[in-house]
């Protein structure tokens, strides 16, 4: 196959590597906004570097992985479609509704698969849980718990474009719960906190977020996140049930020191980020995502997905804004 990469920044650098190693890849394009940073990953990972998205694209594509700047996915989502090209995403598609639903018609009218890079979905942690909710053996599940705790802010610059704490870091937390429970949220109450430095309140976000979810069967949940968490990555759920409760993402990595006289140890090498705590997860959706673009394999995480997420996102903000529960009926779902 060959295969077209979009973005070569933090994310994109990864996915090179991963593709570049990959047995059913025999050709990797790249291109980037800034084409000296395209061309040092294309000499890392013996890709071919393109001079723009417009070469890339006259490359004669199997298949796109888009990971640049989010302004740009939901144009990128279209130009693969109407090109009759399978591609993936990065989340969020787009940072609102209209250009989330603009994206997804596109690949709709072009009959093509967009797959969204919810990586959540492929971590070992997560998809055991999700196993043990759906055997019963936990029992009648009332209570879930989601923490997503970044372990420094990202620079001032990026939180105007990020669409903020909700769409940008705790959509994913809405992503992995739906998936895991099997279950879609009914109403939101979200409160958000601009303490810390100054940039958040700057930007019109928050540094710290916090959110009570009801569930179509009443399951309740809560989801927290924040840009401070100093003691490291931490990305964790536990789920409770009239039987048993299990937990994801605690392990000796786990950035977090217990009180306890017997407690555990505190954690030698907590996780300093995404990339190192999800690193399979990663690996695994591209894996997946290149047995799609094949016909091996059917979509494990399609963009109607991440509409889905970001309506609870949206609901999140309309909530912290207004200070009131808010009922997912109130968030369109079409233009």
């Amino acid at each position: 196959m060959r295969i077209g990469l979009i973005g070569t920044g933090r994310i994109g650098t990864f996915h090179a590597g991963v593709l570049s190693r990959h047995p059913e890849v025999g050709a990797l394009v790249v291109t980037d906004a800034d084409p000296g940073r395209a061309a040092k990953v294309a000499e890392l990972t013996g890709a071919t570097a393109a001079p723009s998205v417009d070469g890339l694209f006259a490359g004669g594509l199997d298949a796109v992985v888009i990971a640049s700047a989010t302004s740009s996915h939901a144009g990128l989502i279209a130009r693969a479609a109407r090109a009759g090209l399978p591609a993936f995403c990065e989340k969020p598609i787009a940072l609102d509704l209209p250009g989330t639903l603009g994206a997804l018609r596109a690949v709709e009218e072009a009959g093509t698969q967009l797959q969204l890079g919810f990586m959540r979905r492929f971590d070992a942690g997560y998809r055991a849980a999700r196993a043990v909710v759906h055997s019963g053996r936990i029992g009648r599940l009332h209570t879930v718990r989601a923490i997503t705790s970044d372990p420094a802010p990202p620079p001032a610059a990026y939180l105007p474009l990020s669409g903020g704490l909700y769409r940008d870091c705790l959509v994913h937390d809405f992503d992995i719960l739906r998936w895991v429970t099997g279950r879609e949220v009914t109403e939101v109450y979200a409160t958000g906190s601009d303490g810390g430095p100054g940039m958040f309140r700057e930007a019109g976000d928050v540094g710290t977020a916090a959110a009570l979810l009801t569930l179509d069967d009443g399951t309740l949940a809560t989801a927290t996140a924040t840009r401070c968490n100093g003691a490291g990555y931490d990305v964790r759920m536990e789920l409770a049930g009239e039987r048993d409760q299990i937990a994801v993402g605690l392990a000796d990595r786990t950035p977090i020191t217990s009180t306890e006289p017997l407690g555990p140890p505190p954690p030698d090498k907590p996780w300093p980020g995404f990339l190192e705590r999800f690193a399979p997860a990663y690996e695994a959706e591209l894996d997946a995502f290149v047995r799609l673009a094949r016909g091996e394999l059917a979509n494990p995480c399609d963009g109607h997905e991440a509409l889905r997420a970001l309506r609870v996102a949206e609901a999140c903000e309309l909530s912290r804004r207004e200070r009131r529960p808010v009922r997912l009926d109130e968030v369109p779902s079409a233009l």
